[in-house]
């Protein structure tokens, strides 16, 4: 099986205003990327003083000053241009929205798309951001949880009655549109607590790596814990699929090439790389690392 190629559409800093969503989502489905993603955040501390876990320093790699246009919205301008490119998150934090609110725009979403939509979600891990929502840093692992199961149901249409540990359902709400496909689930995070809960709770895993310290040996062993956390759950041999968002690989299409046949190897599925939006050719882009894929 061939490595999937996927592109992170920005939705963050200056390009979304200079060129648009739509415009890029349109030039990286004409390209050939099989996969279209978007980031979160809500709102950014003026300094941040939160650990980033993607980095050797837990130094932010941007601004926090950087504009950040809404993951969902941009999906829904995404969408709308768009026919065949898969759409997903990379990732979403789930614990700081409305659980049943967020499941009804990715439900919309996804049966607008015609059933393209993939939930990459996360715990997060900035501090200052759940705070200024109003969100309890402490509980995030456990609301994720709580809100996928409370998606799962509402996705039915007619949720059940439930009672937990941050909200509760009462009996008989409708929840309609229901998505037009069976929304595939990818945990995010490299901690212990996620790699289970990617092995208990999900249809995926979403790593991240930089371009300039890829490591499938990691990827590889940290999907041993996902493969006993599913069998620890009942759930049998896992099978989910496991996405890597490659960081640092604008204009890099030739390394991040040189370095798939290896990451499939690990056991990656997908990759989701940068592109040179101003002064590179996606299309160039796409062709060499469809046929680093082959």
């Amino acid at each position: 099986m061939s490595v999937r190629i996927g592109v992170r559409v920005p939705n963050a800093g200056p390009l979304p205003a200079e060129i648009g969503i739509p415009a890029m989502a349109r030039a990286a489905e004409k390209a050939g990327f099989e996969s279209l993603w978007v980031s979160d955040h809500v709102v950014m501390p003026q300094s941040i003083a939160s650990p980033y876990p993607f980095t050797a320093d837990g130094r932010a790699t941007w601004p926090a000053t950087t504009p950040y246009f809404d993951a969902l919205i941009a999906l829904a301008l995404i969408v709308a241009v768009t026919d065949t490119a898969t759409v997903g998150t990379a990732a979403l934090v789930l614990p700081l929205r409305h659980p049943i609110i967020v499941a009804k725009q990715l439900a919309t979403i996804d049966a607008a798309s015609g059933g393209r939509l993939r939930l990459g979600a996360g715990a997060g891990w900035l501090r200052e951001e759940f705070e200024a929502l109003g969100v309890p840093f402490e509980s995030r692992g456990a609301r994720l949880e709580e809100w996928l199961e409370l998606a799962r149901e509402c996705w039915t249409g007619t949720p059940a009655a439930r009672t937990g540990a941050y909200y509760s359902l009462p009996s008989g709400v409708v929840c309609l549109p229901t998505p037009a496909h069976e929304i595939p689930v990818l945990v995010a995070g490299h901690s212990r607590a996620a790699l289970r809960r990617a092995g208990r709770l999900g249809d995926g895993w979403l790593a991240q790596q930089s371009l300039d310290a890829i490591d499938p040996s990691e990827i590889e062993a940290l999907g041993g814990v996902m493969r006993a956390a599913a069998e620890d759950a009942g759930r049998g041999a896992w099978r989910g699929e496991i996405v890597l968002r490659i960081v640092d690989s604008a204009g890099r299409s030739e390394e991040v090439a040189a370095a798939l046949p290896a990451l499939e190897r690990a056991g990656v599925d997908e990759v989701i790389v940068d592109a040179a939006w101003v002064d590179g050719d996606p299309a160039a882009d796409y062709e060499r690392l469809s046929a680093g894929a082959a």
